[in-house]
């Protein structure tokens, strides 16, 4: 048997500026972080003469072909596996629509995983090389690139990615009391939305190929991320609510399928019950709300929106990594 965990990621700025429409015309650049909750895969040889997988249903098939999870099937393809075995995948953050985790950070996994189990070392970048395949070649999915990357790594990262398809990662270097201030001033609610970002991915890539507006958003939200980094390599966030609220409300100028009314009103209420603190921020990730808030108003946000589910969390340093193997 084998077991892995992988930490989920956030990201904070330069959303949708990874699309191949973008960034084959233009740099740009996204920051993301992991965080301490997981995905577990494990694989384990079956008793029987079948292969069975395991995720939000089952599958028992006699072999690889007959695999309706498009990406399990290319992932074991793309090993030559063709033995019995027994797949299953578990998470600690629901799966659909949440934008925690996606199809990219599920490949991520599950690639890591089948490679020790092929007993082959694999580097990160392998793994979002591997996965980019698998995705975009493989399966024709209309995705970025920047889940792939972020998954693949592991702690706070400046990803960029080039005209030339090449991808730089460089950690950002700050003190750990900034990193520490930082985790603790971020609180995460679920608003038991969810949605497909496929759909949302293939309109934006689709319009940006012409429109000249959307590209400027973009090249401003890249800014944001290139004034991020150097605020956080300085040790100051003082203006960390400020360019993730302004890098929000250039996301929703990208599409109106960004919010809906219900995430519009839980922001205003938000903004409403602490008037007189203005400094409040969020970004959101379909399932999840984000803000920026600190210790001492944090609970008068979890008050106002009690309706949402708290979900704690700190920042995570680890990558994905093999926990049991036998």
């Amino acid at each position: 048997m084998l077991i892995s965990r992988t930490p989920l990621r956030i990201s904070f700025t330069g959303w949708g500026s990874d699309l191949p429409s973008f960034y084959q015309k233009f740099w740009w650049a996204v920051i993301s972080t992991t965080i301490d909750k997981y995905v577990y895969i494990t694989i384990h040889k079956a008793f029987e003469d079948v292969i069975r997988l395991k995720y939000s249903k089952t599958e028992e098939v006699d072999s690889v072909e007959k695999i309706e999870h498009k990406y399990f099937k290319e992932m074991l393809k793309f090993y030559n596996i063709n033995d019995h075995l027994e797949i299953t995948s578990i998470s600690d953050i629901p799966s659909s629509g949440s934008g925690l985790w996606s199809s990219s950070s599920f490949c991520v996994w599950t690639l890591h995983a089948l490679s020790v189990y092929k007993w082959k070392y694999i580097s990160p970048e392998e793994l979002a090389q591997q996965d980019c395949i698998i995705e975009m070649e493989k399966c024709w999915q209309p995705i970025w690139k920047q889940d792939q990357y972020a998954a693949a790594y592991w702690w706070l990262n400046f990803i960029k990615f080039n005209t030339d398809d090449t991808v730089s990662v460089e950690p950002i270097i700050c003190l750990p009391e900034t990193k520490k201030r930082l985790s603790n001033n971020l609180i995460m609610l679920y608003t038991w939305i969810t949605r497909s970002a496929s759909n949302i991915l293939a309109n934006q890539n689709k319009n940006m190929v012409s429109d000249s507006k959307k590209q400027d958003i973009m090249k401003e939200m890249v800014k944001l991320t290139y004034e991020l980094k150097k605020d956080l390599e300085n040790n100051n966030l003082n203006n960390f609510w400020k360019l993730l609220h302004e890098n929000w409300l250039l996301k929703k100028e990208m599409s109106g399928w960004i919010s809906n009314p219900q995430i519009d009103e839980w922001y205003n209420r938000a903004i409403n019950a602490w008037a007189e603190w203005w400094k409040i921020l969020w970004a959101w990730w379909w399932g999840f709300l984000l803000f920026y808030v600190p210790k001492d108003k944090q609970e008068d946000v979890y008050s106002e929106l009690k309706d949402l589910r708290k979900v704690k969390f700190n920042f995570d340093n680890t990558w994905s990594k093999i926990i049991f193997i036998n």
